[in-house]
């Protein structure tokens, strides 16, 4: 499997295509913004002198990257003769039915068609296709080119095939790849997602303020980032998205979403990526403070 491309040059997008470029896959990196195809590029080469500076790689690796990843603002041009095609979207589930609509039309009948969904169903993304044995989910973690995890997803339809080929192709990226079955929040965020939730109640309840909770799960329980930490870095808007299709998929009310994070993303503080959520990221690099509103 030669040739792939990447939808979407956002936070997960760019890394996917940096593990691809890295492993000799020839990588288009699509995203209908010229902007972002750019910043995504600029963050992938300081990846590459970070993993440099680091003796991870040599000069030579970071130039046959560089020359694996091509970018491009149309889907259509993008995936002409891709042998596999990975979307990283925003985690909207209309967006991502109408790039998958768009995938089977353009692509070849043997293309894999993979989402790094992080909760929306794999079947239904599937079901708007004219080949759903050939559409899986490929969930890496973030940062990618770090986090060894992929959580492989089986739709309904999803060919034993297909999956064979992905798992295999997952172990080549230098990943762990895990298969799971296509469930509301699959295995990491339906474990994931109510422990952050909670997190979240807690500060809400006045139970403890934001360095207290991540302290005590930090040292308590051995997790490297707190909760809301993590939430920012995930990003408070994709963490809300998860937890609402965890309540609409499963149902029941344990999974209902927080009103202090609810309000926090309609107020645009969204963690790291918005420069504030729990904590303040306004100053740039990996610094980070109490945000001000959670200092007592």
């Amino acid at each position: 499997m030669k040739k792939v491309a990447v939808i979407g040059a956002g936070t997960m997008g760019n890394g996917i295509a940096h593990v691809f470029a890295m492993n000799g896959h020839e990588v288009k990196l699509i995203d209908i913004s010229k902007d972002a195809l750019k910043k995504a590029k600029a963050t992938i080469t300081k990846n590459l002198d970070r993993m440099i500076a680091k003796e991870r790689i040599s000069v030579a690796d970071k130039k046959a990257c560089l020359k694996n990843l091509k970018t491009s603002t149309s889907i259509a041009t993008g995936v002409k003769g891709a042998e596999l095609v990975v979307e990283a979207a925003t985690e909207h589930v209309d967006l991502k039915l109408k790039i998958f609509k768009e995938l089977d039309a353009k692509t070849s009948k043997d293309c894999i068609l993979a989402s790094n969904t992080s909760s929306i169903s794999i079947t239904k993304i599937a079901s708007v296709t004219s080949k759903p044995d050939k559409v899986i989910g490929m969930h890496f973690m973030n940062p990618v080119p770090v986090m060894k995890l992929v959580e492989v997803i089986r739709g309904y339809a999803t060919s034993d095939e297909t999956t064979k080929t992905v798992m295999e192709l997952s172990k080549k990226l230098g990943k762990v790849p895990t298969e799971v079955n296509d469930y509301p929040g699959f295995v990491a965020n339906r474990i994931l997602m109510p422990m952050i939730n909670e997190a979240i109640y807690s500060l809400f309840e006045g139970v403890a303020g934001v360095e207290e909770i991540d302290t005590v799960m930090k040292l308590g329980m051995a997790h490297p980032m707190g909760p809301l930490q993590l939430a920012d870095f995930i990003g408070l808007d994709v963490c809300l998205s998860i937890l609402q299709v965890l309540q609409s998929g499963l149902g029941q009310p344990k999974y209902a979403p927080c009103p202090l994070l609810v309000n926090m993303v309609m107020a645009g503080k969204l963690g790291r990526k918005s420069g504030e959520g729990f904590y303040d990221y306004s100053h740039g690099g990996k610094e980070w403070i109490l945000a001000d509103s959670f200092k007592k």
